[in-house]
């Protein structure tokens, strides 16, 4: 008998692919006789290669190598001779649907996401709000795999053993962790103003830290030349501030670093997942955004979630909506002296 052999597809953006590690890891550790394609973007590697011995990585480059219908159906007939017998659409988009189609076609067991969009769409209306939990992307990806005959249990820790990632991989410059340190890592960009806390007002919450723990590390994570400039300014206050990600060397060696932190401050952003899988403990800041629209971070408690009380929150799922007021109160009302007393609540733990 052959063995099954599924394909799990993913494309999107980093968080949105760090989400489907806790369910693939579960799929996988829960059939082990199952042979599971993880198909991503290249960027995505680091998450799945040493994940389990069964899970294997596809990088799909679909803007590039793989663009438009003639690109796919390239991309289809690579997938075609890996002989799966069953495909796990955990994306559902435009390309997504179109490989789906393909494989519908060729009789294929195929499921795909359920992303709950009338829920999604009560959660942000302007009137008659409904602040109601949507299921998590974590369920959503576990309830195509029940439909596909793969019910699991979703059970994940870290991507790392207890001990957190070899700092020895990391440039000299972050060397090892004094037992009497506190490592505090601030991510403090997002993809759209409605999910970034003001910078000035970050600052503040970092000078304050600084100020509280002599012996503290702050760590700064971002990426791209602008954003590389303003945690270049911010590192130059402080000694104690340092620009993690002009030292890092990908992904890997970032989750490495995160693995020993304390406690990660973010957004509602890649950087909050990422944290996340490494079992760390996240402080998220929401703006427009809100955890009820089921992305938050792995493992992630709602006592750490920052927040304003706003009848107009939220009114974006992915914050990517002008501000209905015109003045981002969801991110501007919010105090750094709060965003510290949630820091310190984790700080005082460890």
């Amino acid at each position: 008998m052959n063995t099954e052999h599924l394909l799990i597809m993913r494309f999107s953006a980093l968080g949105d692919v760090a989400m489907t590690v806790p369910v693939v890891y579960s799929l996988a550790s829960q059939y082990p006789n199952l042979r599971i394609t993880m198909l991503s973007k290249p960027f995505a590697r680091p998450f799945f290669e040493n994940i389990a011995p069964n899970v294997g990585f596809m990088a799909a480059d679909i803007k590039k190598e793989y663009h438009g219908v003639r690109g796919l159906n390239a991309l289809y007939r690579r997938l075609a001779a890996k002989n799966f017998t069953a495909v796990a659409d955990f994306h559902s988009v435009l390309r997504s649907d179109y490989l789906r189609m393909r494989f519908n076609f060729d009789h294929y067991r195929v499921e795909s996401i359920d992303k709950h969009r009338s829920g999604k769409s009560k959660l942000i209306a302007e009137h008659n709000k409904e602040l109601i939990q949507q299921p998590t992307s974590f369920q959503n990806y576990a309830d195509v795999l029940e439909k596909l005959g793969y019910p699991v249990k979703l059970e994940f820790n870290s991507l790392f053993p207890p001990e957190g990632g070899n700092l020895r991989l990391l440039s000299d410059k972050i060397g090892d962790k004094r037992p009497f340190q506190q490592w505090i890592g601030i991510a403090p960009f997002a993809a759209h103003e409605g999910k970034m806390y003001p910078l000035p007002l970050m600052k503040n919450v970092i000078r304050m830290l600084v100020n509280k723990h002599p012996s503290c590390r702050v760590f700064l994570f971002g990426g791209g030349n602008e954003e590389m400039k303003l945690l270049d300014e911010i590192s130059s206050e402080s000694k104690q501030i340092i620009n993690a990600s002009r030292l890092m060397n990908g992904l890997q060696q970032e989750l490495i670093l995160m693995s020993h932190l304390d406690v990660m401050v973010s957004m509602d952003s890649a950087n909050m997942h990422l944290a996340s899988l490494v079992n760390t403990q996240v402080v998220s800041i929401w703006g427009s955004t809100h955890p009820f629209a089921g992305f938050m971070g792995w493992n992630q408690s709602m006592d750490n979630v920052v927040q304003a009380d706003l009848p107009c929150r939220p009114c974006s799922i992915y914050g990517n909506k002008p501000c209905l007021r015109g003045d981002w109160a969801c991110m501007h009302n919010i105090s750094p002296e709060v965003v510290v007393e949630h820091i310190e609540r984790i700080l005082q733990t460890k």
